[in-house]
């Protein structure tokens, strides 16, 4: 049975910059963190503070998120379909990063997401599978 974590998208929003958060995908990388702390920071509830940057700088940040659970998207303004070919990456003791059109499906052939970037897990023990959810790091996984 799927949890609400399994489902959840949290917007956070500016009249010129809208930020998705799907909890699932993360697998705290902290790439946004590192790159625009006045913005994304853990301890505080909400934790993006969407405002405290230009829209610009928000979105940059973002395109660093190597999971897909942070996108942006503009109010008003069409997405546009990334042509991106399939890559295939795997991180130094972390995750094997997807990007470019990736479409991950079950065993029954249920879609479980579709979008431009995944962080699948590569060590076996995450709780999220097939995502990432970080759990190599508290295992010490090497690969």
């Amino acid at each position: 049975m799927a949890s609400t974590r399994d489902t959840l998208t949290k917007e956070y929003v500016t009249g010129e910059i809208v930020v998705e958060w799907e909890p699932r995908l993360c697998y705290h990388s902290k790439n946004c963190v590192r790159s625009l702390p006045q913005v994304f920071e853990e301890s505080r509830r909400p934790w993006v503070k969407v405002d405290a940057a230009t829209a610009d700088e928000v979105e940059a940040a973002v395109a660093r998120c190597p999971s897909g659970a942070l996108r942006t998207r503009r109010p008003g303004v069409p997405t546009a379909k990334r042509r991106q070919p399939p890559e295939f990456r795997a991180s130094a003791n972390g995750p094997l990063l997807v990007s470019g059109g990736v479409r991950i499906v079950d065993a029954e052939g249920n879609v479980l997401y579709e979008g431009e970037k995944a962080a699948l897990c590569r060590c076996g023990g995450s709780g999220n599978k097939p995502f990432c959810d970080g759990t190599h790091e508290k295992i010490g996984f090497r690969g």
